[in-house]
């Protein structure tokens, strides 16, 4: 006997085929190929409602009441004496030779990034240039397993490269500026370079669009005032004003890195003099940063770097000091993403309180920061939360697979 549909009827069969949409879309989304192309579309389209329900505010101001500096940053932070490292003699600039007006050194294959992985793409131009044969997916499957991983840091892109193309020598120090650059280059010998550059489109209302970014310098034109630049984000072949390369650079410390053959090692030497001295760059870094901070007292950067430097050498109370000047004035919201001295200066400081609001700070913007998490995780083993602690420990482990400072924490924490 026939029987009509009822709406019940309609209705079942109509979820019945959603239902097996839904899984076709699932099935669908699960091949590579489409995975890859839309998973990190959906990642922030998260984002960027979680940044309506949860709007994105200002890197927190210092939580404990720190008068700022009054003095001028010379009498505030006294430098350390010149020190070199024991067992390093440091080279003795020859006497400077007349740089050519222009340098162009040929241009590496070019690598488009992947989903945030500038750091991999402009480590495997430069290693190219050298002719290595990988590309950036051969570093990102040793130091950045995960794709969704937002930054990888320039002691993991140096640990990349000497140990896995020992035939090339690679250093990084900071406090690097454009003089440099411009003899390097005339050497034949290509820069890496971390700065900041304004990204492209909101991932949030309000997003100030700032962001760090390597690119690797391989040539310079006086006539211009440019420097020529491999950009895996915008492209190859850029040309960048000097002023502006500096500016952008200047958010970073000035780091830079050097990868070359042996065979260069002398001149590399005797370009960076006393800079070939880890720690007497760091001392050089530092007077620069004091420097700036005298005639730019406005600039946050300036400030940053100059805890940064004072870090280095755990004076962690005056480096505190310059970071609640740099966060007084105003940093970008994405700053806690790339550098992370201000959270080892404020748990050597015992300025918890800090600490906590920065690293919560940081995870708002970067939910799978490992460094944000490993020093969360010590703010709470500190205040006696142990069991929350191991968590935020056992997240930073899952954020980066093999994260040895994790692996130490959770393994202290347990054992204490």
């Amino acid at each position: 006997m026939y029987q009509k549909n009822t709406p019940k009827r309609k209705t079942g069969r109509i979820l019945l085929i959603l239902a097996g949409l839904i899984l076709l879309a699932l099935a669908v989304y699960q091949l590579p190929p489409v995975k890859s192309r839309l998973s990190w579309r959906i990642e922030y389209a998260l984002i960027y409602l979680r940044g309506i329900f949860n709007p994105v505010e200002a890197v927190p101001t210092p939580v404990a009441s720190q008068p700022l500096p009054t003095a001028t940053p010379a009498a505030t932070f006294t430098p350390l004496p010149a020190t070199p490292t024991p067992g390093i003699t440091p080279t003795i600039a020859p006497t400077p030779t007349p740089l050519p007006l222009q340098v162009f050194l040929p241009s590496p294959r070019h690598e488009k990034e992947d989903l945030n992985a500038c750091g991999p793409a402009t480590l495997a131009m430069y290693l190219n240039y050298w002719g290595w044969q990988g590309d950036q997916f051969t570093i990102s499957d040793v130091i950045k397993p995960i794709r969704a991983d937002r930054n990888v840091n320039v002691e993991e892109l140096v640990y990349y490269s000497r140990n896995y193309t020992g035939w090339l020598l690679t250093e990084y120090r900071v406090g690097g500026n454009l003089e440099m650059l411009r003899q390097l280059l005339a050497a034949e010998i290509p820069v890496m370079i971390e700065g900041s550059f304004l990204i492209d489109k909101s991932y949030w209302p309000n997003d100030d669009r700032w962001a760090g970014h390597y690119l690797l310098v391989n040539g310079y034109d006086d006539s211009r005032q440019s420097f020529l630049l491999q950009d895996s984000e915008r492209g190859p072949d850029q040309m960048v004003p000097y002023e502006t390369l500096k500016a952008d650079w200047q958010s970073f410390n000035y780091v830079y890195i050097l990868v070359y053959p042996p065979e260069k090692q002398e001149t590399v030497k005797a370009i960076l003099g006393d800079d070939w001295d880890p720690d007497q760059n760091r001392q050089n870094a530092l007077e620069l940063a004091q420097a700036e901070t005298e005639a730019e007292p406005d600039n946050a950067f300036a400030w940053f770097n100059l805890g940064t430097n004072l870090v280095y050498f755990d004076r962690h109370a005056d480096a505190v000091t310059a970071y609640d000047q740099a966060r007084s004035l105003g940093l970008p919201q994405r700053m806690l993403r790339y550098q992370f001295g201000p959270f080892l200066a404020y748990f050597n400081a015992l300025r918890t309180e800090d600490l906590l609001a920065l690293t919560d700070y940081a995870l708002d913007r970067t939910a799978n920061s490992e460094e944000a998490l490993l020093w969360r995780g010590w703010a709470l083993y500190r205040q006696g939360n142990k069991a929350e602690a191991l968590s935020s420990f056992q997240q930073a482990l899952e954020a980066h697979p093999g994260y040895h400072d994790a692996i130490y924490a959770i393994e202290y924490v347990q054992s204490n």
